[in-house]
């Protein structure tokens, strides 16, 4: 059985869906899909569009029907599509009409089963219809919290005899695992369409289908507890808070050093201003790799300098985050140790032993709480709370997958403006 690769356009403006299918159909994929959000945004003239200028590929809608089966496989087959998908959570009734239009119009109709409580019950009766595919797909929002369609493909693949699509983060390094988990279908989205050389990107994922070997990637994979350290030195504070709806920074603190780059958990410490005694006792309680984040009201004097520098050093810990007063900066910065302050001030306080070390702290109105990760550079610093690190630490990723497709278009001779049609999308 020869597994076919399917382009996922996911995109919200039509003439960049177009410009990557230009450069993973001349890469050799066999399947284009108009995505869900390319339908809503640009309705059935993105699948029009598609047919005219593709007119020998096959053209999925992914219009994951709830309701009105007729109308809307109606409407995408004489728009041209090839395939329409219906969700598998929607009614009996509506999944057998849209069997029943699909025959009078010449289109086939995939069922995907996103969301369905048990997507093998759910296949085996729905593949006694006459659908002709069924797809697993495991959504976005799954992904970014380190979950995989694979184990459901498998599943469902040995309950029936249907042809299988599946979806959700597939890249080069796992496109082999879905072709040998029982797709002939595997649909990849982002590891094209954010990839900067879309034709590049096709090509390998398609030898690593071929040749069943994958081939490894730093991009376009989500990753687990385990790797959140690994993953989050990949991504930005920028792309951080972009990936927290443009928020999670912690104001009033700056980088007193150029380069700075500080990652890990937060050992959190509320002092007196100019009382160094606690954030220093805190370095007893620092493990490797953990950042001191210390509110002294924003204020000097200082409770940080070289010293205390040095003794963090010792414990191998990976930076401060200092809402207060830091002295010796040309010392600290000469070493090679990692902080952000408030304020420089040539006065140091005194060791008064006033405040606490652990407990949830608030730098203006900021929340951190022990444990949570802590990520600075030179744009900024933002915390990310540990209940939901990998989730934000995967979607920082995607933001930064998007950007680096999103500068290669720019940088084609366009503007920002331009790709992005930002005067479309003013709000009205």
């Amino acid at each position: 059985m020869t597994v076919k690769l399917q382009l996922a356009l996911d995109f919200i403006t039509l003439r960049r869906a177009l410009k990557v299918a230009d450069e993973a159909v001349a890469a050799g994929v066999q399947i284009l899909e108009a995505g869900t959000p390319l339908i809503k945004s640009e309705g059935l003239e993105s699948i029009r569009a598609l047919r005219a200028r593709f007119p020998n590929h096959s053209i999925v809608a992914d219009l994951k029907t709830m309701d009105a089966g007729r109308i809307e496989v109606e409407a995408a087959a004489k728009a041209g599509a090839n395939v329409a998908m219906v969700l598998g959570g929607a009614s009996d009734s509506t999944i057998l009409e849209c069997v029943e239009v699909a025959r009078n119009y010449g289109v086939q109709i995939g069922v995907d089963l996103l969301g369905v409580p048990n997507p093998v019950e759910r296949a085996i009766q729905i593949s006694q219809w006459g659908v002709h595919y069924i797809n697993i797909h495991c959504p976005i929002d799954d992904q970014m919290r380190a979950m995989d369609p694979f184990e459901t493909l498998r599943k469902v693949s040995q309950a029936v005899e249907v042809p299988i699509m599946v979806a959700g983060g597939i890249n080069s390094e796992t496109a082999p695992k879905a072709a040998e988990s029982g797709a002939s279908v595997v649909i990849v989205g982002g590891a094209i369409t954010k990839a900067e050389d879309a034709r590049k990107a096709t090509e390998t994922i398609l030898r690593a289908i071929e040749t069943g070997v994958p081939e490894s990637t730093n991009l376009f994979k989500r990753r687990s507890t385990e790797n959140l350290r690994e993953l989050l030195e990949q991504v930005s504070s920028a792309n951080l808070s972009d990936a927290m709806h443009r928020s999670g920074d912690i104001p009033g603190v700056i980088p007193l050093q150029e380069g700075t780059r500080i990652i890990g958990p937060a050992v959190t410490v509320r002092t007196y201003p100019g009382d160094w005694a606690k954030p220093v006792q805190a370095l007893e309680q620092c493990q490797e790799g953990d950042v001191l984040v210390v509110d002294a009201a924003g204020v000097g004097p200082a409770i940080w300098g070289e010293l205390a520098s040095e003794s963090a050093l010792q414990r191998k810990v990976n930076g401060i985050i200092c809402y207060g007063g830091v002295r010796d900066i040309d010392c600290i910065r000469d070493i090679g140790f990692q902080c952000f302050g408030s304020m420089i001030t040539p006065t140091a306080g005194e060791p008064k032993g006033f405040g606490e070390i652990n407990v949830p702290i608030r730098i203006e109105n900021v929340l951190i709480e022990p444990g949570d990760w802590i990520v600075g550079d030179d744009s900024g610093v933002v915390r990310v709370p540990r209940s939901k690190a990998v989730e934000i630490a995967n979607r920082g990723m995607d933001v930064l997958e998007q950007e680096n497709r999103l500068r290669r278009e720019i940088r084609q001779a366009s503007t920002l403006s331009e790709v992005a049609e930002l005067l479309r999308w003013e709000k009205k």
